[in-house]
Formats: C-alpha cells, structure tokens, sequence
C-alpha cells in the first residue's frame, strides 16, 4: 500500500520508525498476559480464588496510579521531549520486572506465592501503563491526519502481529520444549530474559527516533483535577471508552486463556496452541492491509462497527470447534474480526483526542489516554472474576483440581464470554458518533496532503 507522502515527509518520523516500537512494548505484556495462569495457576498451583483477588487489586492500583503516570507526561517538559524520558524510563523497569514475575523461587507456596505473583503482577503492569500512555500519545502528536494516522496505526498493528507470533504462538514451544518442560518453570525464566532484551533494545531505538512536535508542549501545563474533571464530563470519554472495553476484556479473555482452551477443550497438548495462535495472527496481519484500505474509502467510524460484528461472530464459531482442525477454522474468523478492530479502535480513540485538544486548546493526550486505560483496567478485574467463575459454575479450582469439565469451562471463558461482550459492543458502535476535528497546531505546510472528508 502507498503511504502518503505526509507520513515519511521531511522533519517527520518515519512509519516504521515509530511503528516498530509496538513490536517492543507488546512482547512483555503479551507473555505475561499469555503465561500468567499456566504458570502461576496450572504448574505452581495458585488457587483461582487467590488469583481473582489479586486481579481485582491490582486492577483498582492501576486505575488509580494511571492518570498520575499520564499527567505527569503531559506536565514533562525537556529538551528530550514530553514522551521520549517516561519511554527510556518505562522500558528497562518493564524488562527486569517480566524477568522476575517469571523466576518465582521454587519454594514458595501459599501467602509467599500470593504475595510474589501480586507485586510483580502490579509492577509489570504499572511500567507497561507508563510505556503505552506515552507510546500512544505520539500517535496523533506525530500524525495528525486520519489517513496518515492509519497507515501508521496499521503498520504498528503489524509490528504488534509480529510480537505476537513470538511472544504467544512461539512462547508454549519455548517454554515447554526448548527452554523448559510442560510442567516445569525454568523455560519460563529463560525465555522472559530473552524477550526483555529484545523488547528493550526495541523501544530504546524507537524512543531515540521519534520527533515530538514542540508546538504540542505549551509553556501552560495542564492541571491534574481541572483536566480530569473535564474528561470525564466528555460524553465521548464514556461512550468511545465503554465501548473499546467491549472489545479489550474480550482479547484479554482470549489471551488468558488460550493454552488452556488447547489442553482442556480441544484435548491437546499446550504446544499445540502455537498452531492456532499463529493461524489467528497471520490472518490478522494479512488483513490489515485490506481493513486500512476500507477506513481510508468508508472512514474510521463505519469500518470500526463491521469489524466489532465479524469479531462477535467469530467467537460463536470458536465455541463449537472439536479438534485442532475445527478450531483453525473458527481461529481464521477471529483473525478477520481482531485484525479490523486492530485497524480502527486506536484511530476512534485519537479522534476523541483530537476534539478534546481542538476544544480545551491543551494536549494532554497522556492523561487522556490513561484515562481510557481506566477501561482497560477493567480486563483485569473481569478476567480474574471469569476465572473465579469457573471454580463456582464447574469446579475448575487448579490444574492439581481442574473438576469434572474444564473442557467445557474453558470454551465458556474463551469464547461464551467475548460473544456476549463483543455482541454489547458492536450494537453500542452502531450508535456511536465521533466527529474527526483536527487541531490547529497540526496544520500542515503547503504541500501536505489534502485533508480527508469527515465520516
């Protein structure tokens, strides 16, 4: 696809410059969203309850330290930039925090065990908040227009894709036969060190490459309570935000739990994960190119609510795969479903930066952004609680006490929960309007490209 010339044009950060750093901030987070209840709950033996709880905790800690970690971005002001300091910060703090929620002593049992996965379980996402309120602020800083925005956006996606094949189609094999066995640790500790050093040196170079626009850096800086409270009297925030949840909580279900939907649903060993993991993943990456070419002829908005219908879809059908190959087929749904809402939801939400800077004339995009992630803090909390569910409705405690149908427990987390949480969404985008309104210090000079119609 041709990027427009505004995108790589002189004085801007190239695409893929900044795209790739998605590659480096979605290897951690995804392995340890990807791992977490394999092998806290199913090998260390984690009790689900004690599990649920720590979610619940820690969701309630991120909700509350996440506008802070966003406020202080926009309050930033040095010769490195408002971004740039809080990425070079986030990413070796991310790196050693992942290494060591996956090096839980062998000796730790009961509270100590608790206790370990709980400050690690919160460290990792506190520094994995810092790095992506920052790293999604530079997207409608460095690309104010929305067809700029989705080319950027989609390579990103694609940089995401890649990280995904590594950090969740490739973990199970690197964890369970080449580092390590199915029910030991050590492959988990060694493919954490080796995805931290990979994910540092990523972001690193993109944080070193990107060209904050200083115009964006007012000499005001925003204030903490005046600015929370105009957000959250912006309809749009809980509309937009809502909405997005729909469709996060579900991933995160579906990431949770995917290897163990492979052992108790499908019957298989966890390695096999990796085959459907990767089907989901290339499907998603190839149709990026084809979702970004409908957002640039229909527009954000309408490409946004097709997208939410296929995902909704695609989890019934999940639902009722038997084996690997039925399962494969359900999975080349899920990619179409996943790859649209990859292509569209982060370009809903900088809209709804967009008019908040036009109208409030700050850019507080950092806060804002930690603002939504108020919604996405809500994965924690649902998926530790959908955990719990399992233990109440099927007896699935543990994996030394999994009950007397994990298998059907785990279609129901899987895929019962995301259908009915995607079906919400999708009928709550058809009502859903969000204007495009560009803010005057992303002017272009003569030259730039022609400024898309509104839709």
């Amino acid at each position: 696809m041709t990027q427009p010339a505004t995108v790589t044009g002189p004085g801007r950060t190239p695409a893929w410059r900044y795209a790739i750093g998605m590659f480096g901030t979605s290897i951690p987070i995804n392995m340890i969203k990807g791992s977490m209840i394999l092998y806290y709950v199913d090998i260390l033996g984690l009790d689900v309850r004690a599990y649920g709880a720590v979610m619940v905790i820690y969701a309630i800690i991120d909700a509350l330290d996440n506008p802070l970690l966003g406020h202080l971005s926009d309050r930033t002001r040095t010769r490195f930039g408002r971004r740039r300091p809080w990425l070079l910060v986030g990413a070796p703090m991310l790196s050693a925090c992942m290494i060591a929620f996956f090096s839980a002593p062998a000796s730790l049992e009961g509270a100590g065990l608790v206790l370990w996965f709980a400050v690690f379980a919160i460290l990792c996402e506190a520094f994995d908040s810092m790095l992506n309120a920052n790293y999604g602020a530079l997207l409608p800083e460095l690309y104010p227009r929305e067809r700029d925005r989705a080319v950027a956006n989609s390579l990103r996606q694609g940089f995401q894709l890649v990280a995904l094949v590594i950090s969740l189609a490739v973990t199970p094999l690197l964890t369970t036969e080449v580092f390590g066995t199915e029910r030991s640790t050590q492959g988990f500790q060694t493919t954490a060190i080796v995805y931290g050093a990979v994910a540092l040196a990523v972001i690193v170079f993109m944080a070193l490459s990107a060209r904050e626009r200083p115009r964006y850096a007012t000499r005001e800086r925003p204030r903490l309570l005046p600015s929370i409270w105009s957000i959250v009297r912006n309809p749009l925030f809980w509309t937009v935000g809502l909405t997005g949840a729909c469709y996060g909580i579900a991933m995160a279900l579906v990431l949770s739990g995917i290897q163990l939907y492979v052992r108790y649903a499908l019957g298989l060993p966890v390695v096999n994960a990796l085959y459907l993991q990767g089907v989901v993943i290339l499907v998603s990456a190839a149709g990026l190119v084809a979702w970004t070419r409908v957002v640039a002829r229909r527009g954000a908005l309408w490409t946004w609510r097709i997208a939410f219908a296929v995902l909704a879809v695609s989890f019934a059908s999940l639902f009722l795969a038997t084996d690997l190959a039925t399962g494969i087929a359900a999975g080349v749904l899920v990619g179409a479903g996943w790859s649209g809402m990859l292509a569209t939801n982060d370009l809903i939400v900088a809209r709804v930066l967009d008019v908040d800077a036009t109208r409030n004339g700050e850019h507080r995009e950092g806060l804002f952004l930690s603002a939504f992630g108020f919604f996405s803090r809500l994965n924690g909390v649902v998926t530790g609680l959908a955990l719990t569910s399992l233990g109440l409705l099927f007896g699935y405690n543990s994996g030394t006490d999994p009950g007397a149908d994990p298998g059907l427990a785990f279609r129901v987390y899987l895929c019962g929960y995301p259908f009915v949480l995607t079906a919400i969404g999708a009928i709550a985008a058809r009502l859903i309007t969000v204007p495009i309104e560009t803010p005057p210090e992303a002017a272009e000079p003569a030259g730039g490209s022609a400024a898309e119609r509104p839709r």
